[in-house]
């Protein structure tokens, strides 16, 4: 007992330093201050963005009572517009803050990336709680801001990164602190991301703007520009040539599929690893480049320093793909990542657990070997989408997918006979409830804007490294590359008037 004590606290404690403010979330001080509601209380919420993500978030959260909703497209929020008929509607957040300031307990961010630190901040200093969509900010300027602003106002947060709150997610952390792999040397992650169109070289030409969008308030901090569906012959199964989705795979919007997926399937290297700041980050293939829009195809190459007693580690993500990349030192007759998926057959229960509301299917099925076999054996089974991680240590290889769904060891007979470390991460009541919970007055949640922002700040070194040529030196220290200019001037947005963050 005393080891197992003393290994829980030389993982563990190091892991979530930081990740509660120095006063706390659930100090009386705080508490006090924004009105602390027993966990028996409903929360009143508002959501920014109520359509798409926005309305499944709104899912995620619908035990509480949502009483505000907010969207500059209101064909885009018609359905949740319709299911919460007596919420107060708004297509300007800052008109919505202003007026139901006292009315409200939490607010939801679900727009797209370049507004989140813009409308996050704004909600919480005026004392709200806020659950943010991933990939938190645009810019890393804005991700240390969004955790500064947090901690100031003693408000509970949440980034929208569902694997964070998986089993499979907290199994792999517990494998490699119990020593499965040894010393992991390299990580690769992979997505089949963008399906968007990226690497677009024209803008086509202006477009008469709907009468349910409100254009200028869809761009916000960002400068402004014609709007356009993309005409006659823009094709794709998302809409216009900006929105209501395609607005990833800009520069000036979004952070492509790194800001899409990274959040998600480098959360388990990101925990397992407790990977801190890269020394250096550098794109080393990129096809498809474009002046205003990310590659289509890239692969980013991360590099961290020793961290305790851990050695030091690069991270290769891969983005783009049509099928699991090919590893040396990996059996290529073996799935990576995403388990592929059985056909449900007429009248067969679900395979996978009852999911959480609002999440969106994004439920991470635990491994069981014999389920395995059985799937290897079904003729009827589907392939997976190319999405997951792989971490090679000196001593073993293990797998997840892009949730921390079905973590395995390599060659996956391994697992026939393997039984799991000991648990020493607490687990969560379920991604969503997790934040309800922190908002009134429980733990905090567990990918909070303390956890959240450092992981976040990481990985948008890479979005700036699809735009720059070259490796690029980091000094998290002086939040400057040492040796490239160019590169500095993409750390911090340039914000609109009457979008700017205070």
């Amino acid at each position: 007992m005393s080891s197992q004590i003393n290994r829980r606290f030389f993982f563990y404690g190091p892991l979530l330093a930081g990740a509660v403010p120095a006063a706390g979330f659930g100090s009386a001080a705080s508490l006090k201050m924004l009105g602390y509601k027993s966990p028996n209380e409903k929360l009143n919420i508002a959501a920014i963005g109520s359509g798409g993500k926005g309305h499944s978030d709104i899912q995620g959260c619908i035990s509480e009572n949502i009483v505000a909703l907010c969207d500059v497209d209101e064909k885009r929020a018609e359905r949740a517009f319709k299911q919460f008929d007596k919420a107060t509607k708004y297509k300007d957040y800052r008109k919505m803050l202003d007026e139901q300031s006292k009315n409200i307990d939490a607010v939801i961010v679900s727009t797209p990336d370049h507004m989140h630190a813009t409308t996050a901040i704004a909600a919480m200093e005026r004392g709200k709680h806020v659950y943010c969509q991933k990939p938190l900010t645009r810019t890393v300027w804005e991700a240390r801001q969004m955790r500064e602003v947090a901690n100031k106002f003693g408000v509970a947060t949440q980034m929208g990164n569902q694997g964070y709150s998986n089993e499979g997610t907290r199994q792999v952390a517990e494998i490699v602190w119990a020593g499965e792999l040894g010393q992991v040397k390299e990580v690769h992650a992979w997505t089949d991301r963008p399906w968007w169109p990226q690497g677009t070289t024209e803008i086509p030409a202006p477009t008469e703007v709907p009468n349910t969008l409100e254009w200028d308030l869809w761009l916000g901090s960002a400068d402004k520009r014609p709007f356009t569906t993309g005409g006659p012959d823009f094709k794709s199964p998302y809409g216009g040539f900006y929105q209501p989705f395609n607005w990833r795979g800009f520069f000036d919007f979004g952070c492509g599929a790194l800001g899409d997926m990274a959040c998600h399937i480098l959360g388990a290297p990101n925990m397992a690893l407790k990977l801190g700041s890269p020394t250096s980050v550098e794109c080393i293939m990129k096809e498809g480049v474009s002046s205003f829009q990310f590659p289509k195809k890239s692969i980013t190459k991360f590099s961290f320093p020793a961290r305790g007693n851990m050695g030091p580690v690069n991270i290769f993500w891969h983005d783009g793909l049509k099928e699991s990349p090919k590893i040396e030192g990996v059996p290529t007759d073996e799935w990576l990542g995403d388990l592929p998926n059985r056909p449900r057959r007429q009248g067969q229960a679900p395979a996978a657990p009852a999911r959480e509301p609002g999440y969106n299917g994004m439920v991470g099925r635990v491994f069981n070997y014999e389920a395995f076999q059985a799937l290897k054996s079904d003729s009827e089974v589907r392939p997976a989408s190319p999405n997951g991680s792989l971490f090679i240590g000196d001593k073993g290889i293990l797998t997840t997918g892009t949730y921390g769904e079905g973590t395995r060891l390599l060659p996956t007979n391994k697992m026939a006979d393997f039984k799991m470390p000991e648990p020493l991460l607490t687990r969560s009541p379920g991604h969503y409830r997790d934040w309800i919970r922190a908002c009134k007055g429980g733990d905090a949640s567990c990918s909070n804007f303390n956890v959240a922002s450092p992981f976040v700040e990481w990985m948008l070194l890479g979005v700036i490294a699809l735009r720059v040529e070259g490796k690029l030196e980091w000094d998290a220290t002086k939040m400057r590359f040492t040796n490239n200019n160019e590169a500095n001037q993409f750390l911090k947005p340039r914000l609109r008037k009457g979008f700017t963050i205070s």
